[in-house]
């Protein structure tokens, strides 16, 4: 599969707290095993209560979008090719108090809105440092 934003565009780089969003099959969260309260990014402590019990909450993978930013203006040479685009915070309907940020894929760029439904989709990509299989958060409209 040849990646979204090619080849020479920087892959995340894991740590034992982001290695669970970045290689699931599933839009994997944060939860607290003590008060239950989900949070993203991960973190070693519970942004509600400070407790250190935390483990890997695996959301439906469906939300809202919140905002959205329309990028046309590439930042880096590598996204010349892909403006515009839209960026979107995303309100996850498992977990509303998370918002995610994301790509949307499948749907021309001024034609996203705030208050659209999506669901997460992966980019699969292999990390050539590791090998490593990668799965990219990105995100598609449902209710077109």
């Amino acid at each position: 599969m040849t990646r979204l934003l090619g080849d020479a565009w920087a892959l995340p780089a894991l740590d034992t707290l982001s290695r669970p969003f970045f290689t699931s099959e599933q839009l994997t969260l944060q939860q607290c095993e003590r008060c239950g309260h989900v949070q993203h990014p991960p973190e070693e402590v519970c942004q509600a209560c400070t407790g250190f019990a935390l483990s890997p909450f695996h959301s439906v993978g469906t939300g809202r979008i919140e905002s959205v930013s329309i990028a046309h203006h590439a930042v880096h040479p590598a996204l010349q090719q892909h403006v515009p685009y839209a960026i979107v915070l995303v309100s996850i309907d498992d977990a509303p108090d998370v918002l995610v940020v994301g790509n949307v894929l499948g749907t021309a760029p001024e034609a996203v809105r705030i208050g659209d439904h999506v669901r997460v989709t992966f980019e699969q990509v292999t990390d050539p440092r590791s090998g490593e299989r990668l799965m990219i958060p990105q995100w598609q409209v449902i209710n077109q």
